[in-house]
């Protein structure tokens, strides 16, 4: 359920973290994808140095778009609110123009999600302030899209 708004300013996170959280409270097991290069999600939610983490988006959507999907288990963030992320960083920022040029580019996250939904009763991506080929990939992989008015 992508979390999609032209809002560009530091509380835009807010909202999918909340509803994320909320869900989780409820008992349900919640993915929370940052989809933003400046990775104002993953920073609110306390980590802080997201250049220094292993497993990113763009690290997910790289190995997508070179070997086909991961094989081999990866590890989400686990936060202290019982919820898992898929953080973001400045890495993400180069996805865009590598998605240019790959095929079925805008289905890349819908696959690699179709793997790991199993495992979540919701998906919450809170996409960057634009409708770019990520936004595109988190709308073609919704069930449900939140827009705020």
């Amino acid at each position: 359920m992508p979390y999609v708004t032209k809002r560009e300013d530091v509380q835009r996170p807010c909202p999918p973290v909340n509803l994320g959280i909320g869900l989780a409270r409820a008992g349900k097991k919640v993915l929370l994808a940052d989809m933003d290069a400046q990775g104002s999600m993953t920073a609110s939610l306390g980590f802080q140095q997201p250049d220094k983490l292993k497993v990113t988006l763009a690290t997910v959507l790289s190995s997508i778009i070179n070997d086909g999907l991961p094989q081999d288990g990866f590890s989400m963030l686990r936060h202290g609110e019982s919820v898992d992320l898929l953080p973001a960083n400045i890495e993400l920022s180069g996805m865009e123009v590598m998605l240019v040029n790959t095929m079925s580019r805008e289905t890349d996250l819908r696959e690699f999600l179709k793997e790991v939904c199993g495992s979540y009763d919701a998906v919450v991506l809170d996409t960057m302030p634009s409708l770019g080929l990520l936004t595109i990939n988190a709308l073609a992989a919704a069930d449900q899209v939140i827009i705020p008015v």
